[in-house]
């Protein structure tokens, strides 16, 4: 599943907005997750934890994040705060 993952290449699209590389791997996750989550619940939380690569996309799409992996850091975390505040205020 890892391979999976990986192959997608995340970092190196950087044409694609976030919203694009989420629905991407959203829809696969979950299905993982559907399957496999009834017996190994705790191996999935270890499997989905890939905000490393989301990082290094946001790095190489936008030059003020470039060579400041905190800034990065500090960056995707601000975009998942709104990206949960617009889906609540649906």
């Amino acid at each position: 599943m890892r391979q999976t993952v990986r192959g997608w290449r995340i970092h190196r699209r950087t044409p694609a907005t976030l919203d694009d590389l989420a629905q991407q791997g959203n829809l696969t996750r979950q299905g993982r997750w559907n399957y496999y989550g009834a017996f190994y619940q705790t191996a999935m939380h270890e499997l989905f934890h890939v905000d490393g690569k989301p990082e290094q996309w946001a790095r190489r799409k936008y030059k003020t994040l470039s060579g400041h992996r905190g800034r990065s850091v500090e960056w995707l975390r601000k975009m998942k705060k709104s990206a949960i505040r617009r889906m609540s205020a649906r």
